[in-house]
């Protein structure tokens, strides 16, 4: 956006009609332009105040007049900040924190009739140039008060009850923490008592975790444990994508659209694709906390370095090596398969798959069976037909993807075989899980711990059988199981499992 100079002082280039613009005025760059002193008896709206507050937004974002954006900028209560800044090292994307320069492109603006440079790297929200504004609000923000925010009535375990008070603790103090607990330590129920706290103490509070299918379940969780609390899911074409709430629950993703909004931000799954590997996401939930702020991760599988960290007392930590029903955790089982990919080729599953499947089949013992590909899954479901014409295959871009999910928690489906989308955000209660091609370097270690923590979930069936069918062992898959097993021992060593 560029200012023109008028009587009136700096006025947005749209808001003045062309005919009455004259070349001898001076354009103002919006870098030029000084913010405005906030102005105390200016009647601001409060609509305007609770659709931007804490979010910073394009102008076709925003359902009001430019007019009346306007006016509040030159009142003090809202700023426009250049989308792109340039120095000597290039261009930098305020909105998502991208600075690599190959990731920037140019064309040829009709809003300003020049050749602009905009970002391709978040131009998925919408492009982003150097005329292009973000607007935020800079007036005071909407103050709540909420009282007794917590309903929930269930009971911690002494571990999760410990947790909790770690969680509240960092809230309070403004601190930031790791909370590594374990696949099925019930880390949501450990949540709510710092978030009650924070919540009446009038901090704003977002959850963040990278997928909307953990967005959809989980928001109703926390809707029914605070029932009096306006709680807000935002994931892509969500109806509450602008909606001001005390509590949101967000994918990483929406994130982008925040700047300083909240007290207490808590990333849940910190290691999950897309966010351990995407910077865009750990800029957007650093941009989206205000500069004091808590700062909460939660995962069951911390990165390497998060890992020696925590053991060497470097990091803010609570471990949590068991689960609340103090059973183990099931420890996987490494089976050679030998050269699956050519036996599928040849329109054969290998035999001691075959023989694994069967035997669920047979003692009605439904069961996940991961793959690392897609096409490879694809090309197995019609083998494991033949074995019982009710089993099926979901993916990602499966458009009946929640239907078939419905189906296996209905008990519909005997055997689901699928990807890594289900390594984690959904629970079955009663299951085995097998993973054809364990060696495959899609399976991180992350994403075996995660695969073996779908066993033995509930209380009601506490364990059940994890194998890595393989063409050959990985350090994957032998972290993986070193991971659980030394979960196993810290847990008995704290009398955390009977």
């Amino acid at each position: 956006m560029r200012f023109v100079k008028i009587e009136n002082g700096l006025v947005p280039e749209q808001l003045v009609e062309p005919s009455k613009r004259s070349k001898s005025v001076r354009i103002f760059d919006l870098g030029e332009r000084p913010p405005a002193t906030p102005n105390p008896n200016f009647p601001f709206s409060r609509e305007l105040q609770t659709f931007l507050s804490g979010r910073i937004l394009l102008l076709e974002e925003i359902p009001f007049p430019l007019e009346e954006i306007h006016r509040h900028a030159e009142n003090g209560y809202i700023e426009y900040k250049p989308g792109l800044t340039q120095d000597k090292h290039g261009f930098l994307c305020y909105r998502c924190g991208n600075q690599q320069q190959r990731l920037f492109a140019s064309y040829l603006c009709s809003r300003c009739g020049e050749e602009c440079v905009y970002c391709r790297k978040c131009i998925m929200m919408g492009r982003i140039s150097q005329c292009t504004p973000l607007i935020y609000w800079t007036g005071p923000v909407p103050a709540f008060s909420i009282e007794n925010a917590l309903a929930w009535e269930g009971v911690l375990s002494p571990a999760q009850a410990e947790a909790a008070a770690k969680i509240k603790e960092a809230v309070a103090e403004k601190k930031d923490l790791l909370v590594w607990a374990v696949c099925g330590a019930g880390k949501t129920e450990m949540l709510f008592e710092g978030i009650a706290y924070g919540l009446e103490a009038g901090k704003r509070i977002c959850i963040a975790t990278p997928r909307t299918d953990v967005v959809l379940e989980l928001a109703p969780r926390f809707q029914k444990a605070f029932p009096t609390v306006d709680v807000a899911a935002l994931y892509g074409g969500s109806e509450d994508r602008y909606r001001y709430a005390p509590l949101t629950v967000a994918t990483t993703h929406q994130l982008i659209r925040f700047d300083k909004a909240f007290d207490v931000m808590i990333i849940d799954e910190v290691d999950a694709f897309p966010y351990t590997a995407d910077e865009m996401l750990q800029h957007a939930g650093e941009k989206a906390r205000k500069q004091e702020s808590a700062l909460i991760f939660l995962t069951a599988t911390p990165k390497q370095e998060w890992q020696t960290e925590c053991f060497r007392g470097k990091r803010n930590c609570f471990i949590l090596p068991a689960r609340y029903h103090r059973h183990p955790l099931p420890i996987p089982q490494f089976r050679w398969c030998g050269n699956w990919r050519k036996e599928l080729a040849k329109g054969r599953i290998p035999g001691v798959v075959s023989t694994w499947t069967k035997r669920r089949l047979q003692q009605k013992k439904q069961a996940l069976i991961f793959f690392p590909h897609i096409e490879l899954m694809e090309r197995a479901l019609p083998l494991f037909q033949k074995l019982d014409s009710r089993i099926d295959a979901v993916h990602s871009e499966d458009p009946a993807r929640k239907e078939k999910v419905q189906k296996m928690r209905d008990k519909q489906t005997p055997i689901l075989l699928t990807t890594t989308i289900l390594e984690r955000g959904v629970t079955f209660p009663n299951i085995d899980v097998a993973v054809v091609g364990a060696e495959d370097e899609i399976f991180t270690e992350s994403a075996l711990v995660q695969i073996a923590g779908r066993v033995g979930r509930s209380p009601d069936f506490p364990t059940g059988e994890i194998v890595f069918f393989h063409y050959g062992k990985t350090d994957a898959m032998i972290r993986a199981k070193n991971q659980l097993l030394r979960m196993n021992m810290e847990a008995k060593r704290r009398g955390l499992v009977d």
